[in-house]
């Protein structure tokens, strides 16, 4: 099993900046992708940033630009740095991880295996 941990959510003034962090223990060797999705209330989960094994990173389209994806494989921790942040970026925020997608199902919730619990960002003044 794998488990999945995110820090760093927050409330921030729109323009601001957050880092989230998720960090993944267990059977690690099992997880190849790593994404971010996020979920405002009365919404579909939606897909933010994905980071695949080869080192490809995609963005939903509301965010590209101004997020920003990464990892440390020896940490087994995946980070989304959030720039110019809108107060429509307000949601809890999911990690999830998974082995080996391809990237016509990497929007899906249901093409990950793993998630964390959320953590909540709000944007606002």
């Amino acid at each position: 099993q794998v488990q999945l941990v995110e820090s760093g959510g927050g409330l921030v003034l729109p323009g601001g900046s957050l880092r989230l962090s998720c960090a993944g223990s267990g059977r690690t060797f099992s997880i190849i992708t790593m994404g971010w999705f996020r979920q405002a209330p009365g919404k579909e989960r939606e897909f933010v940033a994905v980071s695949f094994g080869s080192g490809s990173t995609y963005y939903g389209d509301s965010v590209q630009g101004r997020f920003t994806i990464s990892r440390d494989n020896a940490k087994n921790t995946v980070y989304l740095q959030m720039n110019s942040l809108k107060p429509e970026d307000t949601a809890v925020y999911y990690c999830a991880a998974t082995r080996v997608i391809s990237s016509t199902f990497m929007k899906r919730p249901s093409s990950y295996e793993y998630w964390g619990q959320g953590t909540q960002v709000t944007v606002s003044s």
